[in-house]
């Protein structure tokens, strides 16, 4: 049996037309299924609880997710047993990293063909953010500065409904990129990763912990991040003009940003990222609040994923 949480609310209302479509399949194919819709922040999270309280070595679950990466985080978050958890994604959101970076559909029906037919799941790391009292699974990447300020301004700001109407959504974190980059000040940080390795940087603009090559919307920040290498790949910008960054930002999309000056990539497999003053924090693309430090780690166990690599 294959359990849904749908968020009907995501890419402004279109995720309630595509559970329509979805299901309509389902019930045509005679899909055994229960699904549920989410009704407010943080209930993906529950939702997954309930869905896979039972799951174990004897009974494993097939759990399916409909919305955006946001949804993925919340429900990732809310998983039990997550060895025993076969975890499915059919995109409804504006930005869609998780399938540009884990090479699935874009398409919603592409994408639960997929589901229905999969072959062997791919077992990928789980990264666990702490930000202060917090702690969250997620997907695709957390970070701290300016690349969370982007994602609190692209959360509530009026253009992406707008653009998402047009099918333009990715849009909107180009348009807020540029505005953010004349706000954000740089602050003074220490990095330091597996629990010795330490870094100090004298002016950030900001750090990302990726587990996916991409985010905000096609940034490929961290081009050879995996998501099953059982390590997290980091970038953290440093001691640049707000002019120099704006001119090395474009060529992010297509990962060609590395050999730049001030653009520092890192791996580990844990990291705690210490400000001097309070920076924004995102969570897969979601407001984790403004903090001064946060740290990552890699969960031992891996949640095996349904993708066309057979």
């Amino acid at each position: 049996m294959y359990r849904f949480i749908i968020n009907p609310n995501s890419r402004s209302g279109e995720g309630s037309k595509i559970w329509n479509r979805v299901k309509a399949v389902l019930d045509a194919r005679s899909v055994s299924y229960e699904y549920a819709m989410t009704e407010y922040p943080g209930h993906a999270c529950e939702l997954a609880a309930d869905f896979t309280r039972e799951a174990s070595d004897g009974n494993q679950i097939c759990l399916v997710v409909l919305g955006g990466d946001g949804t993925i985080h919340e429900a990732m978050s809310g998983i039990c047993d997550p060895e025993n958890v076969i975890f499915g994604f059919i995109p409804a959101g504006s930005g869609n990293d998780f399938c540009r970076s884990m090479g699935l559909p874009n398409d919603p029906m592409d994408a639960l063909e997929l589901i229905l037919t999969f072959g062997r799941p791919k077992k990928t790391d789980i990264p666990v953010i702490h930000y202060g009292r917090e702690k969250s699974r997620f997907g695709i990447s957390c970070g701290i500065g300016y690349d969370a300020a982007v994602c609190h301004e692209v959360l509530t700001s009026p253009l992406k409904k707008a653009f998402n109407r047009i099918k333009l959504g990715k849009l909107v974190y180009l348009i807020i990129a540029l505005r953010q980059m004349v706000f954000t000040a740089p602050c003074k940080a220490r990095l330091t990763m597996d629990g010795g390795r330490e870094v100090k940087l004298n002016r950030m603009y900001f750090a990302a912990v990726m587990n996916q090559p991409y985010e905000g919307g096609g940034f490929r920040f961290c081009p050879d991040a995996r998501p099953d290498d059982g390590l997290l790949d980091v970038i953290a910008v440093d001691s640049i003009s707000k002019l120099r960054m704006l001119a090395i930002l474009p060529t992010a999309f297509f990962g060609r940003h590395t050999h730049f000056r001030g653009i520092h990539i890192y791996k580990c497999r844990s990291i705690e990222i210490r400000c001097s003053h309070p920076f924004a924090v995102h969570i897969d693309g979601e407001s984790g609040g403004v903090r001064r430090s946060i740290s990552v780690s890699l969960e031992d166990v891996k949640l095996p994923i349904i993708t066309d690599s057979k």
